[in-house]
This record gives C-alpha cells, structure tokens and sequence, in this order.
C-alpha cells in the first residue's frame, strides 16, 4: 500500500507540474515554437492586437500639448500619478525651453536691428566721405 500511495502522489505533483508549466508563459513560448514548426497546432495564444491609437505628441510639441495627453486605462498599466508626474515636468521644461528660445530669438532680432543700423550709418559716413573727396 505504501507504494500505491508514493506512486499516486508522485503522479498528482507530476499534474500539477504540468498543469501550471502549460499555464504559465513559458508553456505558452513552447506551444508558440512549436506551432512555428508545425503549423498544424493552434494554441490559441496569438499575440494581441493593438486596438487604440497611439498616444502622440505633435512634432512641434508646446507645454499645452503635453496638459492634453490622456492615456488609456489597461489592467496592468502605468501607475497614473507617475505618469502625470513625468508629464508635468516635461510640461515645465518645454515650457522654460518655449521661453528661453523666445528671449533668444528677441535678442536676435535686437542685434539684427543694430547691425542694421550701423549698416546705414556706415554707407551714410562712405558717401559723405566720397562727397568731400570729389573735387
């Protein structure tokens, strides 16, 4: 009887080894590798198709974009309070970015203005000078 009850329990952990190897993703890896070779076998586990659009930001993306992203809720998704905390710092830095570019580009267009200046103060000093030179 001692046998019986070894070799019946043997049998069950044998089961239950089975049951969760083929339950897990590993199974699930070996029924896709072999469905790769035969294609005979289906074992059901395609891989998922993406069925929402991507979440994108435009290519010219300003700090406003990034307050209109909305993600998707999934079952084992991103904790939101990370997510809107990444958010608000990429909003802060495109934001300090816009402005940093903006005072750039106004004092670009102050030394523009200069040169500018100097350019015709410079042509009216030529032709003064090549008038007074003409005898």
């Amino acid at each position: 009887m001692g046998d019986v009850s070894f070799f019946l329990v043997f049998l069950a952990i044998v089961l239950i080894g089975a049951t969760a190897l083929i339950g897990t993703d590993i199974g699930a890896g070996l029924m896709r590798k072999r469905r790769a070779r035969n294609e005979l076998i289906d074992d059901g586990f395609d891989e998922p198709v993406a069925s929402l659009p991507p979440v994108l930001l435009p290519a010219d993306a300003k700090a406003a974009d990034v307050d209109h992203v909305r993600f998707s809720l999934g079952l084992r998704g991103y904790r939101m309070d990370q997510v809107d905390e990444v958010l608000d710092d990429l909003r802060d830095q495109l934001a300090s970015k816009d402005a940093a570019l903006a005072a750039k580009e106004a004092q670009l267009a102050s030394k523009d203005a200069e040169i500018e200046r100097l350019r015709e103060q410079l042509r009216t000093n030529v032709l003064s000078t090549s008038a007074e030179d003409r005898p």
